[in-house]
């Protein structure tokens, strides 16, 4: 082969137009597969939400009376109309409605241990088993755990096994939420004072619109929830523009299933909460002291500890636990804002696995077919 300029040339402008058809075709490709990752995204997005509380405002009318005193829904009441359902519209706290169609109501039985597991095969056909390890070991044995459970922890609904359990955690463990919820006290505050200083919603009761009264033994345990069960109470909502942003700036809020809520709570001088256990042990209850007087005490798995105004305290719930205000009338209520975090040894592929099994009406929409 003979070298020369124009060889060389040739030679050249050959490799450039290859190179161009190359980069045309590399291009072509890179479009493509980013066309195709956009429409994955969307068509996840759609399925299983993005964000805990974006869109969940503007909830259809039949399921603005949510949950009452996250035990209870409003389905329940409905159905059980007459002398008992009027009875327990004001008996919600851990007073049960005993209703097949309510979540908390539902005993932890074989049915239930059947629609955990359908559930959670679902979410894996749907996305992936990877992560899944505990919680399908949890949902096997759900029956198993719950009734093994020694007595000082015993959570009714769900128990996810392997996970570090102790009465109270702190708050280091949930710094940045914690902080923030510190950093709104004043204007949560406010809140609760533009909220219960209202008058009575109908004539007759001494409730201010949007509370309730739960049972208790002796004083008064109210509570305004704006999440309850996983549903916002959108009038409860509209009422509290300053909480609900507040709300939707927490990283580790339960927003998306049963298991979470966020309300504001009162004890009257001279209430007792007696002792109870939550449903699961996949949360921390967070109290934010907003108005805590002498002789208030909260006492978790046998410890007990004092609230304090402006502060937070975090506990699992699912151990027993109680609450009693022993103070004087003239000492006013103890006043907390409270809401429900993941605990924190809880995985984000476990965290999306329980959003979706625990979705609020899921399972009981499945106990229905």
């Amino acid at each position: 082969m003979e070298w020369s300029l124009e060889s060389i040339r040739e030679m050249v402008a050959g490799g450039m137009q290859s190179v161009r058809e190359c980069e045309i075709c590399a291009f072509s490709i890179a479009m493509c597969v980013l066309l195709l990752f956009m429409w994955y995204c969307y068509r996840v997005g759609r399925e299983h939400g993005s964000s805990p509380l974006r869109g969940r405002y503007l909830v259809g009318p039949g399921r603005i009376g949510g949950v009452v005193g996250g035990f209870m829904s409003s389905d329940c009441r409905n159905r059980g109309k007459g002398k008992r359902g009027s009875m327990l519209e004001e008996q919600n706290g851990f007073a049960f409605c005993q209703s097949s169609e309510c979540f908390r109501c539902t005993s932890a039985g074989e049915s239930l241990n059947q629609r955990l597991y359908h559930s959670l095969q679902e979410y894996a056909k749907r996305y992936t088993w990877s992560g899944m390890g505990r919680v399908h070991k949890g949902v096997r044995d759900q029956g198993r755990y719950l009734n093994s459970r020694p007595t000082i922890q015993r959570p009714e609904v769900f128990f996810l096994p392997d996970l570090p359990s102790a009465p109270f955690f702190s708050r280091e463990v949930q710094r940045h939420d914690v902080e923030l919820l510190e950093q709104s006290f004043p204007a949560l505050l406010a809140e609760f004072e533009s909220i219960y200083h209202q008058p009575p919603a109908r004539s007759g009761s001494s409730l201010p619109p949007g509370w309730k009264a739960n049972n208790t033994p002796r004083g008064q345990w109210w509570t305004y929830y704006l999440v309850n069960q996983g549903t916002p109470l959108v009038l409860n909502v509209r009422r509290c523009p300053r909480a609900w942003r507040v709300l939707g700036q927490l990283r580790t809020f339960i927003a998306n299933n049963v298991f979470g809520n966020a309300c504001f709570s009162v004890l009257t001088p001279g209430a007792l909460i007696t002792e109870h256990y939550g449903p699961t042990n996949v949360r921390l209850r967070c109290h934010l002291g907003l108005r805590v007087p002498p002789s208030c005490e909260l006492v978790v798995g046998g410890e007990p500890q004092c609230w304090s105004e402006g502060s937070c305290l975090l506990f699992d719930d699912s151990f027993l636990h109680r609450a009693f205000h022993e103070g004087n009338l003239e000492d006013g209520p103890r006043v907390v804002f409270m809401v429900d975090l993941w605990h924190p040894n809880v995985a984000a592929a476990e965290r999306q696995a329980l959003d979706y099994i625990f979705t609020p009406g899921r399972l009981e929409d499945k106990e229905g077919k």
